[in-house]
């Protein structure tokens, strides 16, 4: 089915024109004494591995009506047609559109009290990854970059940051002052990175000789004049390296046929296997995106058709890190800009909605089961635990074991790796 939207930000714009640059990563110095390369080690990898926190996000891009998933209305003006089905936790139910979600409730959270008194999209969407508002002082890193960074994600072998998407690949530039070390990477289609395979021109042995001559000029280069933006380079190009040589990670046709129907032959579906593939092989920060939830019109068919690609998708992939015991370590989040207004307007669509919303999380150091504030009958107002975007950051740094009061230090300045005028929310917490 197509959906026509009246919202016309340019956000959405740019997403449906598939607008996105950048290259694999710079690459201009080689590897140093002690590089990435020792990280390419089976055992050692495994062992990693076995230890790593992980973060996958969910974006529900446009705005996901929190009315048709994790906190819905039955029997009020406000509720529309679904229903309201019990979940896996007695007493928590969720919308009817996400029965197989439902079931795995028992791993998960809700946060039902979001109020971000944001309804821009591109604001929105900043505060929601970088758990701050927007200011022209000062750019902020995004989630992935962060947990890239807390977590330690430049000494793995694979890069620590990567966005599947439907558009073409590349290097993002969302990591602000932490570096490019920690910027995202994103995947075609859920195909291997740009650039990643050795041209068919070159041979091994010539392409063996090439970088060991490249090390020996770039070290004594190092010697010399080395600065952080040539160890940038450096750490660039040896993960470059490693990934190219680990290309089949990226490559979801190793995974089972079963594996493939389980997930859903549709592009989410796909995307949330690469998701898993690439968690279970070492990645810290993986982000998946499903859109365009903006339904100014048309609401109640698009979410049932779209929230039935989400629900196989994410419902089979929460399954699958739990029983592969990867849920204590993995922290799953779904979350949006904003919500979609209580009321429904005359094309039969739900508007902007920054004001009353939820977000759905789980694993890691988050309380299974849990729920986290109230809205009222209506679902107009919160009434009870208001947070978010700040909180909402701080809990899931604090999730993974990132002391989200701390700082970064850069360039010799401590900087807050959360917005300090926020904490925690503790509740959500084990």
């Amino acid at each position: 089915m197509k959906c026509h939207y009246s919202c016309k930000s340019a956000e959405h714009g740019i997403a449906r024109r598939g607008f996105l640059g950048g290259m694999l990563g710079a690459a201009g110095a080689s590897s140093v004494v002690g590089g990435l390369g020792v990280f390419a080690n089976p055992a050692i990898a495994s062992e990693l591995t076995s230890q790593q926190k992980r973060v996958v996000v969910f974006n529900m891009a446009g705005g996901l009506s929190q009315l048709e998933s994790w906190d819905p209305k039955p029997g009020q003006d406000t509720g529309g047609p679904f229903r309201a089905i019990p979940t896996s936790v007695p007493g928590i139910h969720i919308s009817e559109l996400l029965p197989i979600t439902a079931r795995q409730m028992h791993h998960l959270a809700l946060v039902r009290s979001v109020n971000t008194r944001e309804n821009d999209h591109g604001k929105g969407r900043y505060m929601m990854f970088t758990g701050r508002r927007q200011t022209p002082a000062q750019e902020f890193p995004q989630i992935g970059a962060v947990m890239a960074k807390g977590l330690g994600a430049d000494k793995n072998s694979l890069p620590g940051y990567i966005q599947v998407s439907s558009s073409t690949g590349g290097r993002s530039n969302d990591s602000a002052y932490l570096g490019p070390a920690f910027a995202s990477i994103r995947i075609a289609s859920g195909k291997p990175p740009a650039n990643s395979a050795r041209p068919s021109s070159i041979d091994e042995k010539r392409d063996m000789l090439r970088n060991d001559f490249r090390k020996l000029a770039n070290n004594d280069f190092s010697l010399r004049r080395r600065s952080a933006q040539t160890d940038a380079y450096t750490q660039s190009y040896e993960q470059a390296q490693q990934l190219m040589a680990q290309r089949d990670v990226f490559d979801i046709t190793k995974e089972p046929q079963k594996d493939h129907e389980r997930y859903g032959d549709h592009q989410l579906g796909q995307h949330t296997l690469l998701a898993r593939r690439l968690l279970e092989n070492g990645v810290t920060m993986v982000q998946v995106t499903h859109s365009n939830y903006d339904t100014h019109n048309e609401n109640f068919n698009f979410h049932f058709e779209q929230l039935g690609e989400f629900d196989r998708a994410f419902g089979t992939f929460v399954q699958d890190i739990a029983d592969r015991g990867m849920l204590d370590s993995t922290l799953i989040v779904v979350l949006s800009e904003f919500g979609r207004t209580p009321r429904i307007n005359q094309r039969y669509g739900r508007d902007h909605w920054g004001s009353s919303w939820s977000i759905c999380l789980g694993g890691a150091g988050i309380q299974r089961g849990a729920v986290v504030g109230a809205t009222g009958a209506d679902g107009v107002k919160v009434v009870d635990r208001e947070v978010d975007h700040g909180h909402l950051f701080h809990t899931y740094l604090q999730a993974v074991g990132i002391d989200s009061l701390g700082h970064f230090s850069i360039g010799g300045q401590d900087i807050p790796i959360a917005d300090p005028s926020h904490a925690p929310i503790e509740e959500l917490l084990t």
